[in-house]
């Protein structure tokens, strides 16, 4: 999201409240489908039961879950950890899954009935992690209703529907992000730090890996019609990640996908994503179930050194969600091994409930993700072609 365009301004808020205090009765029927929450708890003028029953002395942000699958407990603990915000309703179609969020949070109010929980009043804001075919329909109900959304990763499967989320999240003076996660990983951090403050020069080449040699599951994540395939199933994390270190201009993408074993799903087996920037920088990321010799998750090449990120394999068994390693490689020679840096957590959700009660912005915006899908999307075009070049233009600035 473009904060000059769309993360609420204090001083434009009291302009338009006092329009909306002087408005008819006809005026304000037609203004209250588009005015965001802040808008109406202060003119205490909404019809909405949502707005009705808030005041800007209650500050509390009222949350509700939409599905409540792997990343549902992180969601719920880091509602629970943060000032300013309450767990209010959530929905799933699995019992067992509303009876663990109900262990964290006993006073939600649960739902199998998406569509009675977006219009029950009970939430200000709506953490929507369905699979990603319906997260632009879930999103575009949701704010249709005035409900600030948190979308899981990827935004949406195209970029036209992400450009009309978030032209209806600025009509409507509403929050539009998505829970860009991999951008808090500790080892991602301390890579970026480590960039960011010139340890190892201009980078020029990045590639980043995920994967190894194994079967992949038959649950949605992959099933292309449903994840959006193999690119987008963890580019959504990786290419935002790129993007966050190398800030230039992208030129063009190029795309390959390849079949030649796991028959029983529709995901490719291994992908290829390869980011050409415009001052010749070039990323590289790669999703395999077909390597069964690993590739570093992180490897970054400057001008003064490089830094390479290889998995820590004592850390767990799930191999995607591995941390990093992280190698510092100087010029001369030498190489030390850098300690993780250290960050509060639930960092995001903070950063969400301080822009929603004071307008502090944050420092993940919707835009960001809407190029990460724009990327994706390419990228997908290109492997139809055999990986020739795709070029876009994407929103960042």
């Amino acid at each position: 999201m473009d904060s000059s365009d769309t993360q609420i301004n204090v001083v434009t808020k009291r302009v338009r409240l006092n329009s909306i205090q002087s408005s008819t009765e006809s005026e304000l029927a037609s203004r209250e489908r588009h005015i965001g929450r802040d808008f109406w708890v202060a003119s205490k003028l909404s019809r909405s039961p949502i707005f009705r029953s808030l005041s800007l002395s209650a500050t509390t942000i009222r949350v509700g879950l939409l599905a409540y699958g792997a990343i549902g407990d992180e969601h719920n603990k880091a509602v629970l950890a943060t000032s300013g915000m309450t767990l209010t309703a959530v929905c799933d179609t699995n019992a067992e899954r509303l009876e663990a969020a109900l262990q964290i949070s006993p006073e939600a109010h649960t739902f199998s009935d998406a569509n009675a929980m977006l219009s029950s009043g009970e939430i200000d804001l709506v953490v929507v992690s369905t699979p990603p075919n319906s997260h632009y329909d879930w999103a575009k109900q949701a704010l249709s209703q005035g409900i600030h959304v948190v979308l899981e990763k990827p935004m949406a499967l195209t970029t036209d529907q992400c450009d009309e989320l978030m032209a209806l999240a600025k009509d409507s003076d509403l929050l539009l992000v998505v829970y860009q996660n991999r951008r808090y990983d500790l080892d991602f951090l301390t890579m970026k730090q480590l960039i960011d403050s010139g340890e190892i020069g201009e980078v020029f080449h990045y590639e980043s890996f995920v994967g190894g040699y194994s079967k992949p599951c038959s649950y949605w994540h992959s099933d292309a019609e449903v994840s959006g395939g193999a690119i987008f199933d963890w580019g959504s994390h990786f290419i935002d990640q790129i993007l966050s270190i190398l800030p230039s201009q992208v030129s063009h993408v190029s795309g390959l996908n390849q079949k030649r074993m796991w028959n029983h799903v529709t995901n490719a087996d291994h992908a290829q994503v390869t980011i050409n920037f415009a001052d010749g920088i070039q990323a590289t990321f790669v999703n395999s179930d077909l390597a069964a010799a690993r590739k570093p998750k992180f490897f970054a090449l400057g001008t003064k050194g490089a830094i390479v990120g290889n998995w820590d394999t004592s850390a767990g068994d799930t191999v995607a969600d591995l941390p990093a390693i992280i190698t510092l490689n100087r010029a001369d020679g030498s190489s030390e091994v850098i300690p993780f840096v250290t960050t509060t957590p639930y960092e995001f959700h903070s950063s969400l409930s301080k822009f929603l009660s004071d307008g502090t912005p944050m420092s993940v915006e919707a835009k960001q993700s809407r190029d990460v899908v724009a990327i994706m999307q390419a990228a997908e075009e290109s492997a139809l072609k055999n990986g020739m070049p795709v070029s876009l233009q994407l929103l960042r600035s």
